[in-house]
């Protein structure tokens, strides 16, 4: 047994010699393809030492679910058994998954066939239509203002934002919100949804650029375009920590504005301001202090104890404790006849008294809206950044214009406006490029048309007696000009800012018209009681380094125009403020010299509804020429033809200041 055991362990040391002899060839086999110029031994070392699986491993193929082929007859080394595959479909592009939440899917389903099918219904207008369908499939069409059925903390300060409405001089009922807890079902909740969003966008409109469109109001108004785009509001408010503050961000930022806001929250008893009530008694009048041929008589302020509190009621610094009802007070009462629309005297009658008294002043409350409204138009950067946020702005109204730097007022002047009618000074915002000393004023054709051709039917020598110059133009129109001299309409200054309207602001030689209270005498441009400190403070903006003065800028007074352009353009904003806010904190209202408040009161107040967004083209003037021929003997080129009697224009106007003799100045441009 012990020999034969002997002899079996022989004959295994010989198998195992030639196994492993086979495995060597085998690998060799196997691996010459990629193992070209290695060792049989070292390949044989390889092919018994495990090796880890590639993690590069392609992705299944059709391959590799079908049958596995036949083993081959020639013995190969067999890799590890992989785990069985799972059935995958034939080479397509693996489908997204959906951002949505799984409660909110049947919503984001209703709204996305509700924008399909009726967008137009909760969306009339087609950029929004647009913005809000990109805006939900950006989002799957999950929804913005609920999870899982309920609102959203972001819907709850939207809704509240949109019920305070009224507190902006808007209307909350423009603004109808969803109730959330009443829709139940995906079909309720998407409705609400939509709601909501078109309550959002159309109240972040109307308080950027307004309620109404301007050209609604008057043709001569024209404001800058600043509506916002829908895309904007949606991704504003969608992503904003508070959607009340985000919806609030598009009402003005103009400090103007706010504080009309916070005067209207006060006219609507909105805060707890006691305010003094008035006691009834006699008639309070002051007379002011008169010249005779014989004596001079004083002044007569009458005394009463109602004083103190009107004082304190219309704002009025100063002794509190003064009795007296002087020139001061019988201003402030003045003024707050002519708000109040009750007669205009001065005097505290019974009259006054009741309007001072009343509870609640709804005319006064529909004043300070619609002035909230005109801020809506104006451009939110008002002034030019480059130069300290410069800007000029001139009140109607007020008759006041102000140069603003730096948030805080420069300069401040009279100024003479418009008539009432057709010579309106306009509502805009230009840029002011340049100034002009010595201007010549060429007349507009409205002047041409209106009023100068026909007094020259009444007497042909006006225009040559007021050292106009009549020209006629090639194609058979009329040109009128008046050089430059102290006598030019224009004065000795043109303040020059290109507008669709032909106005500007000017000196003036009738420097009389500042001394009244209400001052619209004009033709529709602005004439400035300063003009010499008007345009040295714009040069000291534009050219600080040049060190113009108003005595530098009277040096160059003469017949010779010359244009000083500014390097950086100025902006000029024309308002229509007939409440607003003074330097010391107090309201004030002006009289609505152009019916703009009556108007816009009469809109807001009516059935238009959205149609007051929309545009009204407007018709230019059209200034046709004279139907009679011009007379026979009116001298052209200025050339002088006579005197006369008094023509129908100084009829009307009075007699005009002589001028010298008329002299064609030569312009000189001054640049920097």
């Amino acid at each position: 047994m012990r020999v034969q055991n002997k002899g079996h362990k022989g004959f295994d040391r010989v198998l195992m010699a030639v196994a492993a002899s086979f495995l060597a060839v085998t690998a060799t086999s196997a691996l010459a393809q990629t193992t070209t110029g290695r060792s049989a031994s070292d390949l044989a070392i390889d092919a018994a030492v495990p090796m880890p699986d590639s993690a590069n491993i392609p992705p299944p193929s059709a391959a590799d679910i079908k049958p596995a082929a036949a083993p081959a007859t020639t013995a190969t080394v067999t890799p590890p058994a992989a785990a069985p595959a799972t059935a995958v479909t034939p080479a397509t592009e693996p489908a997204r998954a959906s951002s949505v939440a799984v409660a909110d899917q049947p919503v984001a389903e209703k709204l996305r066939d509700l924008l399909a099918s009726k967008g137009a219904r909760y969306f009339d207008r087609k950029g929004e239509r647009v913005a809000v369908d990109a805006f939900y499939k950006s989002r799957d069409y999950a929804p913005v203002w609920t999870s899982a059925g309920t609102a959203t903390a972001r819907a709850k300060s939207a809704v509240a934002r949109l019920k305070d409405a009224d507190k902006d001089g808007l209307s909350s009922a423009d603004y109808p919100t969803p109730d959330f807890a009443a829709s139940t079902t995906p079909d309720a909740l998407a409705e609400a949804e939509l709601k909501l969003t078109a309550a959002v966008l159309d109240y972040a409109r109307h308080a950027q650029s307004g309620r109404m469109h301007f050209s609604r109001v008057a043709a001569d108004i024209q404001y800058p375009d600043h509506t916002p785009e829908p895309s904007e509001i949606l991704a504003n408010v969608s992503t904003a920590t508070d959607a009340a503050t985000a919806l609030d961000s598009y009402n003005p930022p103009h400090k103007l504005y706010k504080a009309l806001r916070a005067e209207l929250g006060k006219l609507r008893g909105e805060t707890e301001t006691p305010v003094a009530k008035i006691e009834n008694g006699p008639v309070l009048k002051f007379t002011p202090a008169r010249k005779t041929k014989k004596q001079t008589i004083e002044a007569i302020a009458p005394e009463d104890a109602r004083v103190p509190g009107l004082r304190a009621r219309l704002g009025l610094a100063g002794d509190a404790s003064d009795q007296r009802y002087d020139e001061a007070v019988a201003n402030a009462v003045r003024k707050f006849q002519g708000s109040a629309d009750i007669k205009v005297t001065g005097q505290l009658d019974d009259a006054t008294v009741r309007a001072l008294n009343a509870p609640k002043r709804d005319r006064q409350i529909d004043i300070v809206r619609v002035n909230m409204e005109r801020w809506r138009w104006l451009p939110r950067e008002l002034g030019a950044a480059s130069l300290g946020n410069a800007y000029v702005i001139l009140n109607i109204p007020d008759y006041t214009l102000r140069v603003m730097q730096k948030g805080q007022p420069v300069w401040t002047t009279r100024v003479v406006t418009g008539k009432p009618g057709n010579q309106a000074t306009p509502l805009l915002t230009e840029t002011m490029k340049f100034i002009t000393v010595n201007p010549t004023w060429n007349v507009p054709p409205s002047i041409v048309y209106n009023e100068y051709l026909p007094a020259l039917q009444q007497d042909p020598n006006v225009l040559t007696r007021m050292g106009l110059r009549l020209e006629r133009r090639s194609d058979g129109g009329i040109h009128i000009s008046q050089p430059p001299g102290a006598g030019n309409a224009l004065g000795r200054i043109r303040f020059n800012f290109p507008n669709k309207f032909l106005v500007y602001q000017h000196d003036t030689p009738d420097k009389h018209l500042f001394a009244k209270e209400d001052r619209a005498f004009s033709h529709g441009c602005m004439r400035v009681q300063n003009p010499d400190q008007y345009a040295a403070t714009l040069l000291g903006i534009v050219l600080p380094n040049e060190r113009y003065t108003p005595e530098r800028i009277r040096s160059m007074y003469g017949n010779s125009e010359i244009d000083i352009k500014f390097p950086t353009p100025i902006p000029v904003n024309i308002t229509y403020q007939t409440a607003f806010v003074d330097d010391a904190g107090k309201l004030e209202f002006r009289k609505d010299v152009y019916g703009r408040d009556a108007r816009m009161i009469a809109m807001l107040k009516g059935s238009e509804g959205k149609d007051l967004e929309s545009i009204v083209a407007h018709a230019q003037p059209n200034y046709s020429r004279p139907r009679a021929e011009i007379p026979q003997g009116v001298a052209f080129n200025g050339a002088s033809s006579g005197g006369g009697g008094p023509s129908f224009f100084e009829r009307l106007f009075g007699p005009p200041p002589a001028p010298p003799t008329p002299v064609r100045g030569q312009r000189r441009t001054v640049t920097r």
